[in-house]
């Protein structure tokens, strides 16, 4: 194997997440990865601006039905890319880059041909698809129009966000940021011209917003690709590396056994946010609009908590690759102290200044701002229990732990925060409603921590299993040693 050469060729273009100062490395990785969510959240704004400038309500409509649908391909490629960053990170933090370049090609051979099906299938059965989610009559031909297209890109999509994700797990968190960049402004900048034929430009409706999506995501997925090879990255494959995109049987079990559970969580907690969007609408126009308000500010508050929990998942990889499990502990305190730190003073400055922030949404004459601003006071707060147990959750999903946290999201989303929000009105009234979501927090906190503490997380250390035919060549190897993989003491 030639994984220490590889690994010195490419130290000079990642980050080596085992040494130097936890908190400094930890907010240096964090903050990149923060700058894209934002990014990402500001374009899929201004796009909706746009399509609902020149086409209007219907237009969307079809566009909000058709992202349910990518939503849910998202939350499976989510979890698998997360499976395969983490077996990375690990190979990574045992400086065994061969083992990275495989976990890398067996994720993007499953996902990619994955995606090349189901963009095949999607775009015939696009009709059926959108009459299962109910989609208004008006609305169907332009989201039908909207989703072929996306179903078209789908592919290089899919293969952008495996390569941000597995460079995040090497150490980098700054690539991805200027390739996310790169993807927001192609888009934004052609949806305008395509959906209304500004200049040279054909007049394309709503087709022309998923023509742009489209367009931005081939060339920033061609673009990082040129940029992993001209850099010579550590997820690179070349001459007999290229046999690691035929996905081995034995990556693929590992990925989509750690990797359906994390995708599961992003289902559990939608559904759980649509649960409660019901409630919600029960009970008038004005609460539902300050909660959709509310919403769009809860969006932003969570940000850091998702940027600083890829971060010490990230670094959580590398070290218990490495066997530095005093670092793994170390992060994890760092990193439930910065996502604290961060996330009350975002909830701080928004609760200062909401009122004027509110009225951009609904005009600062209406009637639920007041009822926005009471909605924040009681439950913006549960942001900070929650970036805690995301810290968390990172940290023993770094050794592949992936069920036990769903577990938690489930029971803190359903038989606590839901059923609280429909029995605890008999006694609160609405406020049922908002108080539901620090008391769903705490639990699923608590549980988080007793799990963190006293769990089995720590025992198994995921690893890349050896080539077929290469067991007792991995076996004599000189990499780390088994034993000192496991936490001591």
């Amino acid at each position: 194997m030639d994984a220490p050469a590889a690994s010195t060729s490419s130290h000079r273009n990642r980050r080596d997440l085992t040494v130097g100062p936890i908190g400094k490395t930890l907010l240096a990785f964090a903050l990149p990865t923060l700058a894209s969510n934002i990014l990402q959240s500001l374009n899929g704004s201004v796009n909706s601006i746009w399509v609902g400038r020149f086409l209007g309500e219907s237009a969307l409509a079809a566009t909000s039905n058709a992202n349910i649908i990518m939503f849910l391909m998202f939350s499976a490629v989510f979890g698998f890319g997360m499976a395969a960053t983490i077996l990375i990170g690990q190979s990574v933090g045992r400086h065994d880059i061969e083992a990275a370049r495989r976990a890398f090609g067996s994720a993007v051979g499953l996902v990619v041909g994955a995606a090349i099906v189901i963009a095949f299938v999607g775009w015939f059965l696009t009709p059926q698809i959108l009459r299962v989610l109910a989609t208004p009559g008006a609305a169907q031909g332009m989201a039908q129009a909207y989703l072929r297209v996306i179903f078209l890109g789908l592919p290089f999509t899919m293969l952008g966000v495996l390569i941000q994700m597995s460079l995040r797990g090497t150490g980098d968190s700054l690539t991805p940021l200027w390739f996310m960049g790169l993807s927001v402004v192609i888009d934004s900048s052609f949806n305008p011209l395509l959906i209304d034929g500004i200049g040279p430009f054909p007049k394309m409706g709503i087709a022309g917003s998923a023509t742009a999506t489209l367009l931005a995501g081939i060339v920033s997925s061609a673009g990082l690709l040129i940029y992993v090879y001209r850099k010579d990255l550590p997820i690179r494959l070349r001459g007999h590396e290229l046999r690691y995109l035929l996905p081995e049987a034995a990556l693929v079990q590992t990925i989509v056994a750690k990797g359906l559970p994390m995708g599961a969580q992003m289902l559990v907690m939608s559904t759980a946010g649509l649960t409660m969007v019901g409630l919600v609408n029960r009970q008038g126009v004005d609460t539902a609009a300050a909660y959709a308000v509310s919403q769009q500010l809860w969006t932003y508050i969570q940000m850091p908590a998702m940027a600083i929990g890829v971060a010490v998942s990230s670094m959580a990889a590398q070290n218990i690759g490495a066997g530095k499990w005093d670092r793994v502990g170390a992060i994890t305190r760092a990193g439930i102290l910065y996502n604290s730190a961060i996330t009350l003073f975002v909830i701080g400055a928004i609760i200062l200044f909401d009122r004027p922030v509110m009225a951009l949404f609904v005009g600062s004459d209406s009637h639920a701002i007041p009822i926005a601003r009471h909605i924040q006071l009681i439950s913006s707060w549960t942001f900070v229990m929650f970036g805690a147990t995301m810290v968390l959750f990172s940290t023993v999903r770094a050794n592949g732990a992936t069920v036990p946290p769903l577990i938690i999201l489930a029971i803190s989303f359903y038989p606590v925060r839901i059923n609280f929000a429909i029995l605890g009105q008999k006694w609160f009234g609405v406020d049922a409603l908002w108080w539901a979501f620090p008391l769903g927090s705490v639990v699923s906190l608590v549980l988080a921590a007793l799990y963190y503490r006293y769990g089995r997380w720590r025992e198994a250390v995921l690893a890349v299993p050896p080539e077929q035919g290469q067991a007792e060549e991995h076996a004599h190897s000189d990499g780390e040693p088994a034993g000192r993989l496991h936490p001591t003491g």
